[in-house]
């Protein structure tokens, strides 16, 4: 993890081709890493897309085709050269805003408009009406205000532009449009009224989600990364997690954030090899010592969100005690047992959740973050087990399998008695207590 190489966050908190495009193209590499990654790319073959016997193409859209651009040229190019160059490539499918008109829709990026923030800067809210652009229909829109100082830079920007400026599926956001004049770097996507699966499952003064919508979000976010992986050269998401999984109003999951994203390996490469960049405790322990990335990279990171559905419990938690802030590590023990299993299941779903689905989860997720790469599953049969989880209706809470508030008995560690708190008027099972609860 402190490899010199690394740069590391601590966490915390369907396909078109452009239009008028003539020659066959795919998208740039986000090659976003390091210096020695500014080569200038070709002109590359069309992506032909993967057969996959185990998923209909119905199931996760369409695969992406892709045109590749220079991005060295583009990083060393003024804000007019690259804006006439994504123009060129994008056309009609991206607009091209004026930074006076993201000003006025966020009433000059108000704090009241304040969304969010991460290394990127800034995301506000803002409303666009159907004077503002010929053809773009009256919406709320979220922008994203890059901050030229913070850990991301124009290379980030400049990968999401060109990433979702091509991907269109129905679990990727949404990218309107982009604003590059002199220094500012800002990009418009669909407004997402729910905000982050972050937020839901480890807020405070957030409803909890029933285990239903926590299933179909990892359904839709599996979809989203099904998409990604599934052309030849695959796209390799990178910083999968909580807070880039997005939800629109009935939660429908959409991941965000592709400042990270690069393309896979080419012909007979098993992985591409770059400085390490993500988030502690989602990066995928290979990646994170050697620099090699694949597809099984974000399938770690897949279960590393699994978990966090789980258990209610975050990726990395430096305010629990040492031995429970990698929730990994914690969570491995009680994974293969329905007996210990409901132990660490988030206390929140009060026992609403199904046994049988929570297992048979559990045993995915334990898949997906085997040490050995090459026993994680594929996305298309990640898909298949999650959907066939959505008709268990075996709930815990009345097969007798949710511990009582009555029980005081030590079991792996780990303490049976269940605390009753007072919240806001309705009474809600704390985390179970641990022994030795000694903090660090």
């Amino acid at each position: 993890m402190n490899s010199p190489n690394s740069t590391m966050n601590s966490s915390s908190s369907a396909s078109t081709t452009p239009r008028g495009a003539k020659q066959p193209w795919r998208p740039f590499t986000a090659n976003c890493c390091s210096v020695e990654d500014q080569s200038v790319l070709g002109k590359l073959r069309l992506c032909r897309t993967a057969k996959s016997t185990e998923l209909s193409s119905k199931d996760i859209g369409p695969m992406p085709s892709f045109r590749r651009l220079s991005f060295s040229d583009l990083s060393r190019s003024s804000s007019a050269r690259i804006n006439e160059d994504l123009a060129q490539n994008f056309g009609a499918e991206l607009y091209d805003f004026q930074l006076s008109e993201l000003r006025a829709i966020t009433q000059n990026f108000s704090s009241n408009y304040l969304l969010g923030e991460g290394g990127f800067g800034t995301v506000h809210k803002g409303y666009v009406d159907e004077n503002l652009r010929h053809g773009l229909k009256p919406q709320a829109v979220a922008v994203k205000l890059l901050d030229i100082e913070g850990l991301q830079g124009h290379r980030e920007w400049l990968a999401e532009v060109i990433f979702l400026g091509q991907l269109r599926h129905p679990n990727l956001v949404k990218l309107i449009g982009y604003c590059c004049e002199e220094e500012e770097r800002l990009l418009v996507y669909e407004f997402m009224p729910r905000g982050s699966l972050e937020n839901h499952l480890f807020k405070r003064l957030s409803v909890s989600l029933p285990w239903g919508t926590r299933l179909r979000i990892a359904i839709g976010a599996a979809k989203g990364l099904a998409f990604l992986h599934g052309a030849e050269n695959p796209v390799i998401y990178r910083d999968f997690k909580t807070s880039n999984v997005l939800l629109d109003s009935d939660f429908t999951a959409k991941l965000s954030d592709f400042g990270l994203a690069k393309m896979g390996p080419e012909g007979s490469e098993t992985h591409v090899t770059t400085r390490v960049m993500g988030t502690y405790g989602y990066a995928a322990p290979e990646y994170v010592s050697t620099g090699h990335l694949t597809t099984k990279s974000d399938i770690y990171s897949f279960g590393v969100v699994l978990l966090e559905l789980l258990t209610g419990r975050r990726a990395m938690d430096k305010s629990r005690p040492k031995s429970e802030q990698n929730l990994v590590d914690w969570a491995k023990p009680y994974l293969t047992s329905t007996r210990r299993l409901r132990y660490i299941i988030d206390p929140r779903l009060q026992g609403q959740y199904s046994v049988k689905g929570a297992k048979e989860m559990a045993l995915l997720a334990l898949q997906c973050i085997s040490l050995n790469p090459k026993d994680r599953p594929k996305m298309p049969t990640i898909i298949e087990t999650l959907e066939s989880l959505q008709h268990f209706k075996d709930m815990a809470v009345t097969c007798g399998q949710w511990p009582g508030s009555s029980t005081k008995s030590v079991r792996n560690g780990v303490s049976t008695k269940v605390k009753m708190e007072f919240r806001g008027g309705n009474f809600r099972k704390s985390s179970p207590i641990f022994t030795p609860s000694k903090k660090t």
